[in-house]
């Protein structure tokens, strides 16, 4: 473990915590969980890369079972709260920058809203190599946001509350970063399957249409498998 890289909480602001960013992911995992192709996952060992206070391993078991579900993230006191919730479902989670830390192989890993905020992508896409089993998969979701009209204010806001900054990629950067080590890349639009809930001061965009712009056109899932 590189205890260095550590930190108690990723998100820093008095109104917000991580348990604000959950409830408010849901909608979101649900539209990942609708994208992975692979069915019949009860013998499968799943992953978590950026589990956070680990909402998304729990609401994956209760619609795809899976035989044993990991979750890792920087946040120490959000991987606190994830084994004090986990009851007895097969989940494991722990603090680390390293995922040799497993000591095991995986056949699937996804992280959630996760790419935008990993400064070596070289080095992540490498980790997840060393992890995945041969003819495993890796799902994970990413917003270019590069025409957003919102841009400036996301990124100042991330940039002043968030433990890690901001990285701003192409696609054309990640797909290139995890085929130089031996993956095979797909990608697709994360499709709208609901009315879009709207708040009088979204904390993020300056506008409706800034909003359905990322909805619609700018978040994506990728689909890397060995």
């Amino acid at each position: 473990m590189k205890e260095e890289k550590l930190y108690n909480n990723w998100w820093n602001m008095p109104d917000e915590d991580e348990q604000t960013m959950e409830e408010g992911h849901q909608r979101f995992w649900r539209k990942v969980l609708k994208m992975i192709d692979e069915t019949g996952l009860e013998q499968s060992v799943i992953l978590d890369f950026g589990c956070n206070q680990g909402g998304f391993l729990r609401f994956m078991y209760h619609h795809r079972p899976f035989r044993l579900g990991i979750g890792v993230d920087l946040a120490r006191d959000a991987i606190q709260v994830a084994n004090e919730r986990k009851a007895n479902l097969p989940l494991q989670y722990m603090a680390t920058s390293d995922l040799s830390d497993l000591n095991q192989q995986v056949d699937m890993v996804v992280s959630t809203s996760v790419l935008y905020l990993i400064a070596d992508l070289a080095d992540h896409a490498f980790q997840i190599k060393q992890v995945l089993k041969p003819g495993g998969v890796y799902y994970a979701s990413y917003t270019d946001y590069a025409d957003n009209p919102s841009l400036p204010g996301i990124r100042q806001r991330i940039n002043e509350h968030g433990a890690v900054k901001m990285q701003e990629y192409k696609l054309t950067e990640i797909a290139s970063a995890f085929a130089s080590r031996g993956f095979k890349v797909g990608v697709r639009r994360l499709l709208v399957d609901d009315f879009i809930p709207v708040e009088a001061d979204d904390p993020f965009f300056a506008a409706i249409d800034d909003r359905l712009l990322y909805e619609y056109e700018q978040s994506y899932l990728f689909r890397f498998s060995l």
